[in-house]
């Protein structure tokens, strides 16, 4: 068998033991052989779930970075450290998939995209969301042109109450803000990738903190501390494209709402449209009737065998290795992933100053 590709994972959190550590593991391409975390404990906790030996721990990532036998870096930690993180080690020689958002701030993520640009080494960044079965299917859709030009979209990310109370995600100066940054660069990202479209022209914003006050609130994972809520509960943004496209984006992790949905998009174009509320919808106009479509996105049918499906990390994790095996280009590029934070920045700064954001 071949050489496996040697995989060490920064930030031993919620995301690296939920997400990364899993789907790594089942690749038979991949060896897990270290592990770095700023509290040990979650380093050698990490460690120990792999359950082979000469598994390497750290608490200072830059001593990681020393081991030139390492291939690849999975940036996990909080967004302040993403940057420099994913820089240092796109320098030191390692492909790098760094996790969503790409950086706090536009300008960091600038300078990964040229550290990548400048050491030839792979970068991606962690929306796993375009590899789940209806957003690969509905991205073939877009590509045939089954939709026709695409002039107004929206950008999906509503939670009723779901505040994530855990770790750093209030706070602004390790997060860079709340939910639009959380998740609403999944449903951003997902929906510039379906429409293909990353030109663009202005973006005008509102950011609210109306909710996060509240004192003994009713949340998914128990009340939030009101004292440390320093970050938006909602944000929404109405974003023009240099094609006169629209796209709206709206993001909350509490909000006084029943439309429910996370990391989706709803697509309009000049031949039909699609959205992804109930499943994935098509719908469209065909000999003068109107029609809706639900396509069939599961793998079974076959007498005695449901078949298996693969989930959006495991898919994610198998085609980031396959780009280093073959040398190949990532699905998620940094540049387009650069265009999403600067969305997302811009939001901010509009709601900021009460203004537009125009881009050059």
């Amino acid at each position: 068998m071949e050489k496996k590709v040697r995989v060490a994972i920064i930030g031993c959190g919620g995301i690296a033991n939920g997400k990364h550590i899993p789907a790594l593991s089942k690749l038979d391409t991949v060896e897990l052989v270290a592990f770095c975390d700023i509290i040990e404990q979650k380093a050698l906790d990490a460690a120990a779930l792999i359950g082979t030996t000469g598994i390497r721990v750290y608490t200072d990532y830059k001593e990681l970075l020393k081991d030139e036998t390492i291939d690849v870096i999975h940036v996990c930690t909080p967004n302040k450290s993403h940057s420099f993180i994913t820089i240092d080690a796109l320098e030191a020689g390692k492909h790098v998939l760094c996790e969503k958002p790409m950086a706090k701030t536009s300008a960091e993520a600038r300078l990964m995209v040229e550290a990548a640009k400048r050491t030839g080494k792979k970068l991606t960044i962690g929306y796993n969301n375009r590899h789940r079965p209806d957003s690969v299917h509905l991205k073939k859709i877009c590509e045939r042109g089954d939709l026709g030009e695409i002039y107004y979209a929206k950008a999906h990310a509503i939670r009723r109450r779901a505040v994530p109370t855990w770790g750093v995600f209030l706070n602004e100066d390790e997060q860079g803000g709340g939910p639009l940054i959380d998740i609403g660069t999944h449903a951003l990202d997902l929906t510039l990738w379906l429409t293909n479209n990353y030109k663009v022209k202005s973006v005008v914003g509102n950011i609210y903190h109306k909710l996060g006050s509240k004192k003994d609130a009713a949340n998914a994972w128990g009340s939030w501390n009101p004292e440390e809520f320093k970050v938006e509960d909602s944000a929404f943004g109405f974003i023009t494209m240099q094609d006169g496209a629209t796209i709206v984006i709206e993001a909350s992790w509490a909000l006084n709402s029943l439309d429910i949905d996370e990391a989706k998009s709803t697509l309009c174009g000049t031949e039909g449209g699609a959205d992804m509320k109930e499943g994935l919808r098509i719908n469209g106009e065909d000999m003068g009737k109107l029609y809706v479509k639900t396509p069939d996105l599961g793998i079974g049918g076959v007498a005695f065998f449901d078949g298996s499906e693969e989930k959006d990390s495991d898919r994610e994790a198998r085609l980031w290795i396959d780009n280093i095996i073959h040398d190949t280009d990532p699905i998620v590029l940094p540049e387009q992933a650069l265009v999403v934070t600067e969305i997302l920045e811009a939001i901010y700064e509009s709601a900021r100053t009460g203004k537009a954001v125009y881009f050059e």
